[in-house]
């Protein structure tokens, strides 16, 4: 048989591998994979994410992101982390959802998206209870402390030492108003005492020459001393007042506070330069509180709400005042895909009887 030719048979050969391909294609083409489901990570943020003890999730925001999955028919799988991992695992693409509550601002847009807000709250302040027994014991504990002490200590001593004076003065030349050991000390005391005070009730009044000439200072001294033991004590009270209860954002720059590490809460404290110690979580924070470590504690108002209901009951409270809003999102990738279908979703659901039963499910107390 005479060969082809070269060009002829690499044309054939060609022809060949097409009509191969054509022939297996069908039968050896791959199905499309399925849709992965989307990695929706979550933190906990009572009452807008909790975990049970059998390892399900709940909370307002886990049931809002259910109800929009269900809505849009998506499916997902929901990843556990902690705050700061949850966001940079939506910031790295480790992560297509983050739900709990996460606040939308400025810095944290510019390194992923937001969906509208589905919830509007502001900051609080959680602080030591503070009942009526409390408040007395308080103010109890202002008058025994070691600045008042020390100051009315030394009050007594001075008017001790201008009674001593008329009295040796006066005890042989006036016996019936100074005479006698105690009687006499006691009774130069209680005249020092009224003469420091301008009450002079004029039962006890010096006779002798060197007696009016300690009372005549006694009585120009004493309204100095007793105005810088004035000043002295309010002062120390003052002072014991500072270290107590906090009633505002104005009060956060003289006490110890803390917040959750890398919240919102503590982005506005560093925005106000007032130093807060960092804590893991707020549960951890507030136990800080309780134990003394802490005077204030900074947090988005409903979650310190339900834990203090929840968990520290008569031993800790959140101020009623809120301040600087927090407006809660749904953080996603940059770029999302789902950005638009969720933001429907959420304005359809937010406007629903089951939205409002459901806060009220877990923020009424």
């Amino acid at each position: 048989m005479t060969p082809l030719h070269p060009k002829l048979s690499k044309t054939f050969g060609l022809l060949l591998a097409v009509l191969a391909l054509l022939v297996a294609g069908p039968a050896g083409a791959q199905e499309p994979s399925a849709k992965e489901a989307l990695r929706v990570g979550t933190a906990t943020a009572p009452p807008f994410a909790l975990k049970a003890q059998d390892g399900n999730w709940h909370g307002i925001s886990i049931q809002l992101w259910r109800e929009l999955a269900d809505d849009l028919g998506l499916d997902f799988e929901l990843q556990e982390r902690s705050f700061t991992e949850l966001l940079e695992g939506v910031e790295d693409g480790s992560l297509d959802v983050g739900m709990a509550a996460i606040t939308i601002t400025s810095d944290r847009e510019v390194a992923m998206d937001f969906t509208h807000a589905f919830y509007v709250t502001g900051l609080g302040i959680a602080v030591p209870y503070e009942g009526t027994g409390q408040a007395w014991l308080k103010a109890a504990e202002r008058f025994l402390s070691l600045e008042f002490l020390y100051v009315l200590g030394t009050l007594l001593l001075v008017m001790f030492v201008a009674g001593i004076l008329v009295w040796l003065f006066e005890r042989r030349r006036n016996p019936e108003m100074f005479g006698g050991a105690a009687r006499g000390i006691g009774s130069g005391f209680w005249w020092s005492a009224v003469t420091m005070h301008t009450v002079g009730y004029g039962d006890k009044a010096p006779k002798t020459l060197g007696g009016r000439i300690v009372a005549l200072l006694w009585m120009f001294t004493s309204v100095i001393i007793l105005a810088s033991a004035t000043a002295a004590i309010t002062s120390s009270l003052t002072i014991s007042e500072l270290g107590g209860s906090v009633k505002g954002v104005s009060d956060l720059k003289r006490v110890r506070v803390g917040t959750s590490e890398g919240s919102s809460s503590a982005a506005f404290l560093e925005a106000k330069d007032i130093v807060a110690a960092g804590f893991s979580g707020t549960r951890a924070g507030l136990q800080a509180l309780a134990d003394g470590e802490i005077d204030a504690f900074v947090q988005d108002a409903p979650i310190l709400k339900y834990l203090v209901t929840k968990d520290f009951r008569g031993r800790l409270q959140v101020l009623p005042q809120t301040f600087a809003r927090q407006y809660y999102g749904i953080a996603l990738s940059s770029g999302s895909d789902l950005r638009e279908p969720l933001n429907r979703s959420i304005l359809r659901y937010i406007r629903t009887e089951d939205w409002q039963a459901l806060l009220e499910r877990y923020l009424e107390p």
